[in-house]
């Protein structure tokens, strides 16, 4: 490659890197203060549940909430839309409706549903930014939450109020609560994308901030490192 064409590249590449944490920062300064414990919460049990949330890129969300203490596990996959299938070449068409989500199985006594959401509302994603997030644009960027049952349904819609009433964002929030129809995990090389690519230019500047600011914001609820 001739030096100026590869000095070009290079220019090119700082430039989205610049401007790729210029739009992270905008989505910090969404937040106006810090978010409140939910009113209310689901009941806790004895056993695992599962939580489906979509918030712009499933690398990034995954890796947020992989943080903390409580999370079994979070699976990427694809949700929302009318499809009985989903891959990642047909929900990125954007023909299917479906949106890139999480599936994250959890321990109650550990971690309750509501601390699921705060972590949600106030490190994985920008609520008040409809269908996109920072770099991607979508309906399957959307912000959304796919409750198991009643009980998810009444703690998400109750705690969207509880920080729309509080003014705690400098604008309202636009995530969707919808019925979990179904759930389609996403193929594999999107499994653990952040854990085993650390390095690769979209997680640099879209993804580890936020895990920083989970850690930073939610020291209570994060794995010990």
């Amino acid at each position: 490659m001739p030096r100026k064409t590869r000095l070009a590249t290079l220019a090119l590449g700082l430039a989205g890197s610049v401007f790729g944490l210029f739009l992270a920062a905008l989505s910090t300064t969404a937040r106006a203060a810090s978010l409140p414990d939910p009113a209310i919460d689901v009941t806790a049990s004895g056993k695992r549940q599962t939580a489906v949330f979509a918030g712009g890129c499933f690398w990034c969300t995954e890796a947020v909430f992989e943080q903390l203490s409580g999370v079994h596990s979070v699976v990427s996959g694809y949700s929302g839309g009318e499809k009985r299938d989903a891959t990642y070449p047909q929900v990125s068409s954007g023909a299917t409706n479906h949106a890139e989500v999480i599936q994250i199985n959890f321990d109650p006594a550990k971690i309750t549903y509501g601390q699921l959401l705060k972590v949600f509302f106030g490190a994985a994603h920008d609520p008040t930014t409809l269908n996109y997030q920072g770099p991607d644009h979508g309906r399957q960027y959307r912000s959304a939450i796919f409750h198991a049952d009643e009980e998810q349904k009444r703690v998400a819609d109750a705690y969207i109020r509880q920080l729309d009433e509080a003014k705690l964002f400098r604008s309202r929030i636009v995530t969707e609560v919808k019925e979990l129809k179904a759930f389609h995990p996403a193929e594999e090389y999107h499994q653990d994308f952040v854990v085993r690519n650390p390095s690769h230019g979209y997680v640099v500047v879209n993804a580890l901030p936020k895990i920083a600011k989970a850690r930073r914001e939610f020291p209570t609820l994060v794995k010990k490192k």
